[in-house]
C-alpha cells in the first residue's frame, strides 16, 4: 500500500485534514494510507499534489521515501492522491483532486477551459473548490469562468463558491473570482450601447425621413432620420448605411460623422453613444421594412424641420441646424480613416477633421 503525492509548494496539515473530511462523506470506509499525526509538511507544485511519497513497513508504519527531482514531477504532471479504499483506489477522489484544465491570462489571472468542464456538479464543485485554493497559492489574481447555456447547472455551484456574475449573452453567461485581498481590479461589463442615425438628403433638398411601427404615442405622428444600433463588431458608418439600408431600401454612401450624443441610464442601466452620421443617397426607390417601419418617404426638408417634435425640442433642432450648417459648408464634421497601430496590430477606424487637403468642401470653425 501506497499513498504518493508530487509538488513543490508547502500546503499546510489543515488543508489536507480538511480534504480528508471533505472527501470522507463520499465514501463508507475512508481511510487514508497517511498517519497525519507524524506526517512532515506536505508542500505544492504545477502538479497540484503534494510531494512526498510514503511505503509501508511490517508494522504498518510509514516512512518518507526520498523526495521527487523538479524533472519528475515535470514529467508526472497533476500526478494522483490515492486512497485505499476498502481494499480499492476510489478514481472518484483521484478526479476530484484535480484542477480544472485552464490558461493564463496576460494579467496575471486565469481563464477557465469552457470545453473541458466536468459535466457532473458535485464533481465541478470539488474540483472548482481545490482549483481556487490552487490559483490563491500560485498568487494568480482574477479567474474568468465561462459556463455555456448546456452547462448551466454548474452556475449555482460556481456562486455558491463567491464567483460573481460578470455578463451574459444568448449562448452563456461569464463569472469571474477575484483572488487577491481588497477590491476586485477586473474590468467590469460593458457600459455603452451605441446608436447610428442617418442623416440622407437629395438633390431635391429632400430628407429622407421614417415613421415607426413601435414608440411612444407622443412620437407616432412623429417624421425622423432612420436610426438604429450597431451590431458586434461593426462600424460606425457601415452601421449607418445599414441601418438605412434596412429600414428604407435606400443605398447610401457615408461622408461624415457631424455629431454624437452621450447619454446615461438608459436601457438596462447603460450608457448610450448615438451617432448622427451624413450620408451621400446612391439610389431613389424606397421599399418600407414592415417588420420595423411604418412608413418612409423623402420630405422636404423645410417641412422636416418645422414639425412641433422637432421645433420645440432643443436637442432635435441643434441636431437639425448642424446638418443644415454642414450642407451650406459652415462646418465640418469627422471622416472616416483606416489606420494601423503597432498597439494591438490591428486596424482602426479613426474619426477626425480634415481641413487642409485638396478636395475640401467645407470650412473649419
Amino acid at each position: 500500500m501506497e499513498c504518493s503525492f508530487f509538488s513543490s509548494k508547502c500546503m499546510p496539515m489543515s488543508e489536507i485534514a480538511y480534504m480528508e473530511r471533505t472527501y470522507s462523506s463520499q465514501f463508507l470506509s475512508f481511510r487514508p494510507l497517511v498517519d497525519f499525526k507524524s506526517t512532515p509538511q506536505f508542500c505544492f507544485s504545477r502538479g497540484i499534489s503534494p510531494k512526498a511519497s510514503y511505503s509501508s513497513t511490517p508494522n504498518n508504519t510509514y516512512l518518507p521515501k526520498k523526495a521527487l527531482s523538479s524533472v519528475e514531477q515535470e514529467k508526472l504532471g497533476a500526478g494522483n492522491l490515492l486512497y485505499q479504499i476498502n481494499g480499492s483506489n476510489s478514481s472518484l477522489f483521484t478526479r476530484n483532486m484535480r484542477i480544472l484544465d485552464a490558461f493564463d491570462d496576460e494579467y496575471g489571472g486565469v481563464i477557465v477551459d469552457t470545453e473541458r468542464l466536468p459535466p457532473n456538479p458535485n464533481v465541478f464543485a470539488s474540483m472548482l473548490r481545490f482549483s481556487l485554493s490552487h490559483w490563491k497559492a500560485k498568487e494568480k489574481k482574477g479567474i474568468w469562468l465561462k459556463l455555456p447555456a448546456e452547462k448551466s447547472d454548474l452556475v449555482p455551484v460556481a456562486v455558491k463558491e463567491g464567483f460573481e456574475y460578470h455578463h451574459a449573452e444568448r449562448g452563456y453567461v461569464m463569472l469571474t473570482y477575484w483572488l487577491p485581498e481588497g477590491p476586485s481590479m477586473l474590468p467590469a461589463n460593458a457600459s455603452h450601447q451605441v446608436g447610428v442615425g442617418g442623416f440622407v438628403i437629395n438633390d431635391k433638398n429632400e430628407v429622407l425621413v421614417v415613421q415607426e411601427k413601435y414608440c411612444a404615442p407622443a412620437f407616432v405622428e412623429l417624421w425622423k432620420i432612420p436610426t438604429g444600433f450597431i451590431a458586434e463588431s461593426e462600424e460606425i458608418f457601415t452601421g449607418a448605411v445599414r441601418e438605412v439600408k434596412e429600414e428604407t431600401g435606400i443605398d447610401t454612401e457615408f461622408v461624415e460623422v457631424v455629431a454624437f450624443r452621450h447619454v446615461h441610464n438608459v436601457a438596462f442601466e447603460k450608457s448610450d453613444l448615438f451617432f448622427i452620421c451624413m450620408l451621400k443617397p446612391l439610389s431613389t426607390q424606397i421599399m418600407v421594412d414592415d417588420h420595423e417601419i411604418h412608413a418612409a418617404k423623402w420630405m422636404p426638408l423645410v417641412q422636416f424641420v418645422e414639425q412641433p417634435l422637432i421645433r420645440e425640442d432643443c436637442m432635435f433642432k441643434k441636431v437639425i441646424d448642424i446638418c443644415i450648417d454642414r450642407l451650406g459648408k459652415r462646418y465640418c464634421g469627422l471622416s472616416v480613416h483606416q489606420l494601423a497601430s503597432r498597439f494591438d496590430d490591428k486596424i482602426s477606424s479613426l474619426y477626425y477633421n480634415v481641413v487642409d487637403s485638396q478636395e475640401i468642401n467645407c470650412i473649419g470653425n
